[in-house]
């Protein structure tokens, strides 16, 4: 059994000071084996700018080089994250597990919303590295970034792979009914454990963020959330619960391809 932690962390948070010295002691009170962060943890959003900055890109990237000491400064066995990188001439937004000190990579985002407060189609681009799930220790991962959570056929994908959890670091509003719809079905259609944390608050020329970290069982089941007053929630991970669920309908669905 493993023990996930997610979360809901302030927008504008730094790898520093007092609201980080509270997150730690959370952290290390909890002695998760896993912590799942919400998506670019560090400083403010950058992509609710509808015109790309390379000295704001510049700086976001520099920020999360140094969240990555603060990451590992936790004592947690496993962190997955995701932290800006450049992609030639603008940014991809990249996932990483953190183990043993050493960042690396899992997945890039690859589907982006261009709207009011989520430029994403501005600041980033994807490529053709896909979807694939990675070995962390004990269990089979794989990731969804945000968005990515809307398109049920990565979630279903990560579960014929063999995935028991999907992450899913996220920045997302105050309206989140379709973000909780979304996580049940992608547990259902995967018969893995989802587990998704989120940013909450906001800074200046940023849309509000919501929230409300959230996990679900193989089944569609909700197992946790987070809250104002529980900012850090932590559940069991057991893969012979995602492998059962694997067995069962509408896993069990044999997919058939017509020309």
């Amino acid at each position: 059994m493993t023990t996930c932690a997610f979360v809901e962390w302030p927008e504008g948070l730094a790898p520093r000071g007092r609201e980080w010295d509270e997150i730690r002691r959370q952290v290390e009170s909890a002695r998760p084996n896993i912590l799942v962060t919400n998506e670019l943890p560090f400083g403010a959003w950058i992509a609710g700018a509808s015109l790309f900055d390379r000295d704001v890109a510049a700086g976001s990237v520099a920020l999360h080089e140094q969240g990555l000491e603060a990451l590992n400064a936790l004592g947690v066995p496993t962190v997955i994250s995701s932290r800006p990188v450049w992609a030639g001439d603008r940014l991809a937004n990249e996932a990483f597990v953190l183990a043993n000190g050493k960042p690396r990579p899992l997945h890039r985002k690859q589907l982006f919303p261009e709207e009011e407060g989520w430029h994403e189609e501005t600041w980033f681009k994807g490529d053709a590295s896909g979807f694939i799930v990675s070995d962390i220790g004990d269990l089979e991962v794989g990731v969804l970034l945000c968005t990515e959570l809307m398109f049920n056929e990565h979630a279903r994908h990560y579960g014929r792979a063999g995935a028991s959890l999907i992450v899913v670091p996220r920045a997302t509003s105050i309206s989140q009914d379709k973000w909780f719809a979304a996580g049940a079905m992608g547990a259902i259609v995967s018969g893995s454990f989802i587990v998704s944390s989120n940013r909450v608050g906001s800074s200046a020329g940023n849309p509000s963020f919501g929230g409300r970290g959230f996990a679900f069982a193989p089944d569609g089941t909700l197992v946790a959330q987070t809250s104002p007053s529980r900012t850090l929630a932590v559940i069991d991970i057991d893969p012979a619960a995602a492998l059962r669920q694997k067995t069962l309908y509408p896993c069990n669905v044999v997919e058939r391809r017509f020309i």
